[in-house]
């Protein structure tokens, strides 16, 4: 039966790489859910949260879960759940372990914990690599309104996990922590018995795939 993991954490907490690289191993098996391609319409006022950024200007609120559409993402994964060959959905996002549609279909329930000087100096780093962005203005939003909201939506979501998970460690080490948990989920049945006469069915012992660690 096919089941969901949730992955959550802070910005820049290193959700996203854990869960894209537990999807890479096994890509025929796992399903992988961004919810960050699930924000309402940025260019539609009437919808999401809104507030003031550093620079004066109204945006949407990418920190509050009310920006989120719930529908859309409940759609997402219940399609995936059907998808044959899927025996994992992977939700990952700053509110995987906030939205009540997430949570209600999670069978397993990661964080990522990554002190807050990293996140914030992981996230400025993007910006100025990915947008060009200049620092003070990500400072700024981050002291506006970044970082009561990251203390309101997403660290006290700390507390549904199963497993926190370390974002200061590496890429291996994080999938090896959570392998334990999700493990069984991807372990293939036994094949079933021959029923022809005089012919004795062999069985494949479960195990988990390879995982390159």
């Amino acid at each position: 039966m096919t089941g969901v993991l949730a992955v959550a954490g802070g910005t820049a907490s290193g959700k996203s790489t854990l869960a894209e690289a537990l999807s890479l191993q096994c890509p025929e098996s796992i399903a992988l859910i961004h919810l960050d391609d699930y924000y309402v319409p940025a260019h539609d006022p009437l919808k999401g949260v809104w507030t003031v950024s550093a620079d004066g200007h109204a945006v949407l609120d990418w920190n509050h879960p009310g920006s989120i559409d719930e529908t859309a993402v409940t759609r997402a994964i219940d399609a995936a759940l059907l998808r044959p060959g899927v025996l994992l959905v992977v939700v990952e996002g700053l509110f995987a372990l906030s939205l009540p549609s997430v949570v209600r279909r999670a069978a397993w329930r990661v964080y990522v914990d990554t002190p807050d000087d990293i996140r914030l100096a992981r996230k400025i780093l993007r910006k100025i690599e990915a947008q060009r962005q200049d620092p003070r203005l990500s400072l700024r939003n981050y002291l506006q309104t970044g970082r009561d909201r990251h203390a309101a939506h997403v660290a006290p979501s700390r507390s549904a996990a199963d497993l926190v998970v370390d974002g200061t460690a590496s890429e291996a080490e994080m999938l090896a922590a959570v392998m334990p948990l999700i493990g069984p989920a991807l372990t293939p049945l036994p094949a079933a018995p021959s029923r022809a006469r005089g012919v004795r069915g062999a069985t494949r012992t479960p195990g988990i795939p390879v995982f390159a660690l």
